[in-house]
């Protein structure tokens, strides 16, 4: 059995949140508003996290949105926050996701999730995506209340799996999670999906790819 535990990132890195672009358009008439909200939303984490003033992850996607509508002058009503607020639970996999994930647990590499959405949330999107019975734990930052990149939330899951984080590998589309892990002193994957890059100066992690696929065909090697 692979020693590595794979930790991985779900929104973005396993769904795909192109499946909120229906609702925005409905709500806003502009899809790419879409992007600009979850931005937003990380934002209000993250300063959150800054200042000492804890925010989860589902309240800051609330705020972020009312902060968006206020900014282009629309008032959304009830339908339309439910849409896209509860449309977070209702998302699907990228297509390659779910035969990756397979693959990798054939192989014996044991699989858990580490997101910043709360552990009721993260629950019902592998259940919706049909992921759930791919991963051997759920773990939340939002248990330890310390968002990813913060240290705290990835050594969540070295304490929750007994092993040194030099044996935890997270697995991220996410430049900020890619440096938090890897600042932790986890190792990285980094799911380069469209519109995906890098921070230049920071360190590089040893395996990269467009998708879940490649990662995993680089992983098995």
């Amino acid at each position: 059995m692979p020693r590595e535990v794979l930790a991985f990132d779900v929104n973005e890195t396993l769904l795909d949140l192109r499946a909120l672009d229906a609702p925005f358009t409905a709500a806003f008439g502009d899809a790419s508003l879409r992007p600009v909200w979850f931005q937003t939303m990380l934002q209000i984490a993250f300063v959150g996290g800054v200042t000492g003033e804890y925010i989860d992850f589902s309240s800051a996607q609330e705020a972020a949105l009312s902060l968006i509508a206020g900014r282009v002058g629309k008032k959304l009503d009830a339908q339309q926050t439910e849409a896209i607020l509860g449309g977070m639970r209702r998302l699907p996999a990228h297509q390659e996701v779910t035969s990756a994930l397979r693959t990798l647990k054939d192989a014996g590499f044991r699989q858990v999730t580490l997101t910043n959405s709360p552990l009721g949330v993260v629950r019902a999107q592998l259940e919706y995506a049909g992921l759930a019975d791919l991963f051997d734990d759920v773990l939340s930052a939002d248990e330890v209340r310390r968002l990813k990149p913060a240290a705290a939330a990835y050594q969540l899951v070295g304490d929750r799996l007994g092993v040194p984080l030099t044996e935890v590998r997270l697995v991220a589309a996410h430049a900020w999670d890619v440096a938090g892990a890897l600042a932790a002193g986890c190792k990285a994957a980094f799911v380069a999906r469209p519109g995906a890059a890098l921070y230049p100066s920071s360190p590089r992690p040893d395996i990269i790819g467009p998708d879940l696929t490649t990662i995993a065909q680089q992983l098995l090697a």
